[in-house]
């Protein structure tokens, strides 16, 4: 490969980056309207046909072109299993988030995707003479490989938020505990729960409290932190806290024994992981540190066998 390619690629590389750069900084700056908005009723001044376009990307011009067929692209994506319901189910269990800003983000994801295929094609058809089938073979991987990466990245963060959760369970258990047991009241206990905590379990608690105060009944925020979660352990916990708010139960004793059923899951899970880290831990002792002490075993009796002859 050439200097000038290198050069030119270097180039297209440092004035991505700086645009990125550039776009992130110019998107954080607030403005004037965004300020003054929260103490404003907005009104539309025009036409439901003419509101602009949010932007979610960082490339608001291919956004922009790729609006119409967004449909079309999306059925496609369903067709290679990421289906709409899946991603509506999976954003609120991984944070929150729509299914239009992750189509967009799915599509830029692929279109990068599609570009480092192309540049791997040509420099491998430049190089090694590639044919054009199976270049193209190659761009058309790369591109579902990237919008497919996306779905598999929520996924693992849904999975790591989850896990977050049951880690954080016991600690909230027993503060619920004890401050229900100093003669508060279970919402109050969840405030101070939420307002104490750190961590996921601590913000989606949070929420539940927003949505109290914004007029929602506290047993169907409660429901609705269910839809958010996929942790036995969680469910178990917020169905007590909902049933004894509902009821009227004794809830202290229950919430210790949650927060006593969570850390055994813990535990479990940590052995479980222990024993597959060490079946893994398995795998550089056969294939590297085994052979290595065979050839230092046999070398010295080869090397002799070889000065005999």
């Amino acid at each position: 490969m050439s200097l000038r390619t290198l050069g030119a690629l270097a180039g297209l590389m440092a004035g991505l980056g700086l645009w990125l750069t550039f776009w992130t900084l110019y998107s954080r700056r607030p403005r004037l309207v965004s300020r003054i908005a929260p103490y404003l009723r907005e009104r539309s001044s025009t036409s439901g046909l003419l509101r602009p376009v949010d932007i979610h990307s960082p490339f608001p011009v291919v956004e922009s072109l790729l609006a119409p067929v967004m449909a079309d692209i999306g059925n496609v994506l369903s067709r290679l299993g990421s289906s709409p319901s899946s991603i509506r189910r999976r954003l609120p269990q991984a944070g929150g988030g729509s299914l239009e800003q992750f189509r967009v983000e799915q599509v830029m994801c692929g279109v990068l995707g599609l570009a480092i295929g192309l540049a791997f094609a040509l420099l491998a058809g430049v190089a090694r003479g590639l044919s054009p089938v199976v270049g193209l073979l190659v761009v058309l991987l790369c591109g579902a490989a990237g919008a497919l990466g996306r779905d598999y990245w929520l996924t693992r963060r849904v999975k790591r938020r989850q896990h977050s959760m049951l880690l954080e369970l016991p600690a909230i258990s027993e503060m619920l505990a004890l401050a229900v047991s100093a003669g508060e009241d279970p919402a109050a206990a969840l405030a101070r729960a939420a307002r104490t905590g750190r961590g996921v379990l601590s913000e989606e608690l949070d929420r539940v409290i927003a949505e109290t105060r914004a007029g929602s009944q506290l047993v169907t925020a409660l429901e609705e932190l269910l839809n958010r979660t996929t942790q036995p352990a969680v469910s178990r916990f917020v169905e007590a806290v909902a049933t004894a708010v509902d009821r009227g139960t004794p809830l202290v004793e229950v919430l210790r024994a949650q927060a006593q059923d969570a850390r055994e899951a813990a535990r479990r899970e940590r052995m479980e992981l222990g024993g597959k880290k060490e079946v893994a831990m398995m795998a550089p002792v056969v294939f590297i540190v085994l052979p290595t002490t065979v050839l230092f075993a046999l070398f010295p009796g080869l090397a002799l066998l070889q000065v005999g002859l």
